[in-house]
């Protein structure tokens, strides 16, 4: 299994205990469209320093990311769209796409509550917010405002997928994963394309200290 279908296989597996059916589906509809690069991206961080590293024991983190992914990219584009504001949109349909959004964001938030990633997560959905309402400025720049999401979780899943390592992320490496976000379309490309070899090659290169990785045992005491 690639790491894309891994990445996807977990997210729809945390999500399977969802009731009832209508709303389950509509979270699996959305994981299907989706790209995986931000849960992929936790694998490909922690294999960098570690190349023999056991992605099993990186699934939850992998799909913590994805999940807040998700649910963030969900809550923007309802937030962007304004279906209360529209008399002809199902009110339904809407209430459920919320519903949606929070359910990601909290089993996201769980699968990483217990790992060194934790804090990261909570300040990326609260920069989240802070951007969102920035956005509503006359001279705001939305482009940048939104795209921080992106850039923002890649950040999120370097960290979750170096720290499982013992590796703590330099801001070398963190600002290349943001970089690479920030020069992606405006919808996440699949994992394979804007996860290239030549990205994971410098990828490595970061990770293993070319440009200031920093080991967690060399970072204590």
């Amino acid at each position: 299994m690639d790491t894309a279908a891994r990445a996807r296989a977990e997210t729809r597996e945390v999500v399977a205990d969802i009731e009832p059916q209508h709303l389950r589906q509509v979270l699996y509809d959305r994981l299907a469209d989706s790209s995986m690069a931000p849960g992929v991206l936790v694998f490909l961080s922690a294999q960098a320093s570690d190349p023999e590293v056991d992605l099993d024991s990186l699934a939850e983190r992998s799909a913590g990311v994805q999940l807040i992914y998700e649910g963030l990219r969900l809550t923007r584009s309802i937030a962007h769209a304004e279906p209360w504001t529209d008399t002809e949109t199902d009110e339904i349909d809407a209430d459920i796409d919320i519903l949606a959004a929070d359910v990601f964001v909290s089993r996201g938030f769980y699968l990483l509550a217990q790992t060194e990633a934790s804090a990261a997560a909570v300040t990326t959905v609260q920069s989240f917010g802070r951007d969102q309402t920035l956005r509503g400025r006359p001279d705001a720049d939305v482009d940048t405002l939104d795209r921080n999401l992106e850039a923002d979780i890649f950040a999120l899943a370097v960290r979750a997928g170096l720290t499982a390592v013992d590796t703590n992320p330099s801001e070398a490496v963190l600002s290349f994963a943001a970089d690479l976000a920030r020069a992606d379309g405006e919808e996440l490309s699949a994992a394979g394309i804007v996860l290239s070899e030549l990205t994971v090659s410098r990828l490595t290169e970061l990770s293993n200290g070319v440009d200031g990785a920093v080991p967690s045992s060399a970072s204590e005491g």
